[in-house]
């Protein structure tokens, strides 16, 4: 089942405050970025997250989710509506994560 425009509308207006968000539709579904990272996405109307540490120390007792057959497990969000909430999530991740690597030309 693919996400609809209408959550992924509401994740972005959930993550408004957060700078450097973008997304890109993928098979039906939405990869989440932030500063150019992925740190998530949006997988059958479910908001998931990258199991980085920061994201299990912020929410340690959510559910793993698979976000495709095939697919690592990541961490559901189920705050949602807690936009300050969101924003230090993503950032942590973010600032977690790698820098991507550089395409070459």
């Amino acid at each position: 089942m693919a996400s609809s425009k209408a959550y992924l509308e509401f994740v972005l207006e959930q993550l408004s405050d957060t700078d450097g968000i973008t997304y890109r539709s993928m098979m039906g579904e939405f990869i989440i970025y932030c500063r150019g990272k992925v740190i998530g996405g949006i997988y059958d109307d479910r908001f998931l997250v990258k199991s980085a540490e920061a994201a299990k120390r912020l929410m340690p007792d959510v559910p793993y989710e698979i976000p495709y057959e095939g697919g690592s497990k990541m961490l559901l969000v189920e705050d949602i509506d807690n936009r300050k909430f969101l924003k230090e999530l993503i950032e942590a991740i973010s600032d977690e994560l790698p820098e991507p690597k550089k395409k070459k030309r």
